[in-house]
């Protein structure tokens, strides 16, 4: 866990982590905080991730599942982050940042992610 905003504890995810869960099929739901230019840059392999910018992330937060597990990201974890802590004072308790965001995917997992 990373400390956000003082000194709460945002619950995390590894990269390595994430990829172990996605290659068993596990049941995790993706979302996605970055803008849309920034998906053609780079992104994680499709797993049918939802797309919410952090900026609309308030006004579609019912497009969002409670019950299932939530992975969010971004590019370096940062914003993810804040939004992961939004989430949690919402309510949504399963939900974890990918600690490094694409940047640390393509550090553990997928070496020919684009880094931007």
């Amino acid at each position: 866990m990373k400390s956000g905003d003082w000194g709460r504890e945002i619950p995390e995810i590894s990269a390595t982590e994430l990829k172990a869960i996605l290659d068993e099929g596990g049941a995790v739901a993706l979302v996605d905080v970055r803008e849309d230019f920034e998906r053609e840059i780079a992104d994680l392999p499709e797993v049918g991730q939802k797309r919410i910018p952090l900026a609309g992330l308030p006004q579609r937060i019912s497009e969002l599942d409670r019950e299932r597990p939530l992975v969010l990201y971004c590019r370096s974890g940062s914003r993810s982050g804040l939004a992961t802590a939004a989430l949690h004072d919402l309510g949504f308790t399963n939900v974890r940042n990918l600690k490094g965001g694409l940047l640390a995917w393509k550090e553990e997992v997928d070496p020919s992610i684009r880094a931007y």
